[in-house]
C-alpha cells in the first residue's frame, strides 16, 4: 500500500506546480521576495513606508455553486476569476489596492491540466486587479469529494492609507448613488439559478435569442473586478463617500452596509437595463421581484456614492476604465435601509 493506492498522486501535484508556474510568474509584482515554491509568501511593504497611516485590507471568499457550471461544461478557465474579483472587489470597496492574493483548490482527484487551467483564471484575475498571486494550495480528497469535482476558495490582502479610507461616515443626504454594470450573475445567488434552469449539459448549450449565447455562456461569464474602475475615481481626484460591492444578499442587504444611520437610499429601477438573464430567471422561475434583488446584482456589481459636484467626473472616470456606469439614485435623510422604487 502507499499514498497513491489511497487516493493521493504526489506526482500529480507535481506536475500541477509545473504546469501553473507560467502563468503566475505573469502576475508578479516587484514586491514580491523570492520565487514560486516556497513554504510562503514573501511580499515587501517598502512602498508602504510612504503612506502616512497605511492600514492593511483583507477579504477571502469563493465561487460558491457556480463551480457546477464548470463542472458541466467542462470549462475551468475562468472560474479563477470569480474568485479573484469576489476578494479583490471587497477589499477596493474600502478604497484600497490589492496587493497580493493566495488560493485554495479542493479536488476529488488531481488532473494536473484542469487544475493549472484553474490556477490561468486565477492569475488573470490577480493580472486584472493587479494583485500578486504569491502561493497557494492544491489538496486532493479522495473519499471526501467526487474524482471530478472541486472548490475554489481565496484570500486577498490590500492596503489603504487611513484618509484614503471608505467608510461612509460622512456621506450625506442629496449625494449621489452611481451604479457600475456587472457582467451578469457574477458568483452569487447560484443554488437558486440550479433550480430555475435545468442543470445538464443540454440546457447549458441551449441558445437564447433575448440573451444573444448559450444559457451556459450566460452564467459563467466572469465577475467584472472593479478595482482600476475605483482607482481611476480616485485618480480623478473624487472622493469616494460610500461604496457597496452588490453580492450576496443582492440590493437590500449589500447598499445598507455602506450607509451610515439615519442615512437612507434610494434607488430607481429604471434608471439602467436590467440584463436579460435576470428577466429570463424571474419568468422562468416565477420569482418575485423582491426576491430578485435581495439575491442578485440585477445588473449592478458596485456602487458608489458622491457628492453631486462630483458625478460628471466619476462617470468618466469609470467609463475611461473601461466599465458602464448609471446614476441610479440619490441618499436622503430617513431611516438606514434602501428603497426601490
Amino acid at each position: 500500500m502507499d499514498y497513491k493506492n489511497a487516493g493521493v498522486d504526489i506526482e500529480a501535484g507535481y506536475k500541477s506546480v509545473e504546469l501553473m508556474k507560467k502563468h503566475v510568474k505573469e502576475t508578479m509584482r516587484p514586491e514580491v521576495l523570492g520565487g514560486i515554491g516556497g513554504f510562503s509568501g514573501a511580499f515587501s511593504l517598502a512602498k508602504i513606508k510612504d503612506m502616512e497611516n497605511p492600514i492593511l485590507l483583507s477579504g477571502t471568499d469563493g465561487c460558491g455553486t457556480k463551480v457546477k457550471l464548470a463542472f458541466l461544461m467542462d470549462k475551468h478557465d475562468t472560474i479563477g476569476i470569480d474568485c479573484v474579483a469576489m476578494c479583490v472587489n471587497d477589499v477596493a470597496c474600502a478604497g484600497g489596492e490589492p496587493l497580493f492574493f493566495l488560493d485554495y483548490i479542493a479536488c476529488g482527484k488531481n488532473y494536473p491540466e484542469k487544475i493549472a487551467t484553474i490556477v490561468a483564471g486565477v492569475a488573470e484575475g490577480c493580472k486584472q486587479s493587479g494583485a500578486a498571486l504569491v502561493g497557494g494550495e492544491t489538496a486532493e480528497h479522495p473519499g471526501l469529494m467526487p474524482e471530478d469535482e472541486y472548490d475554489l476558495a481565496g484570500f486577498a490582502v490590500g492596503v489603504v492609507d487611513e484618509k484614503d479610507l471608505i467608510t461612509g461616515a460622512d456621506l450625506k443626504a442629496g449625494d449621489v448613488l452611481i451604479g457600475i454594470a456587472s457582467s451578469g450573475v457574477h458568483s452569487n445567488g447560484f443554488s437558486l439559478v440550479r433550480k430555475v434552469f435545468e442543470m445538464t449539459k443540454e440546457s447549458l448549450d441551449t441558445y437564447y435569442d433575448e440573451l444573444g449565447k448559450t444559457l451556459g455562456e450566460t452564467l459563467l461569464a466572469p465577475t467584472r473586478i472593479y478595482v482600476k474602475a475605483l482607482k481611476s475615481v480616485k485618480d480623478a481626484g473624487v472622493r469616494i463617500k460610500a461604496c457597496s460591492h452588490i453580492t450576496g444578499g443582492g440590493f437590500y442587504e449589500n447598499i445598507p452596509r455602506m450607509l451610515p444611520e439615519g442615512i437612507h437610499a434610494v434607488v430607481k429601477k429604471d434608471s439602467y437595463e436590467v440584463p436579460a438573464i435576470f428577466k429570463l430567471m424571474q419568468k422562468k422561475g416565477n420569482i418575485e421581484e423582491q426576491m430578485m434583488y435581495n439575491t442578485f446584482n440585477m445588473g449592478l456589481g458596485m456602487i458608489v456614492a458622491v457628492n453631486p459636484a462630483d458625478v460628471d467626473k466619476t462617470m468618466e472616470a469609470i467609463k475611461a476604465a473601461g466599465e458602464t456606469p448609471y446614476i441610479v439614485g440619490e441618499t436622503k435623510v430617513g431611516e438606514k435601509g434602501v428603497t426601490l422604487c
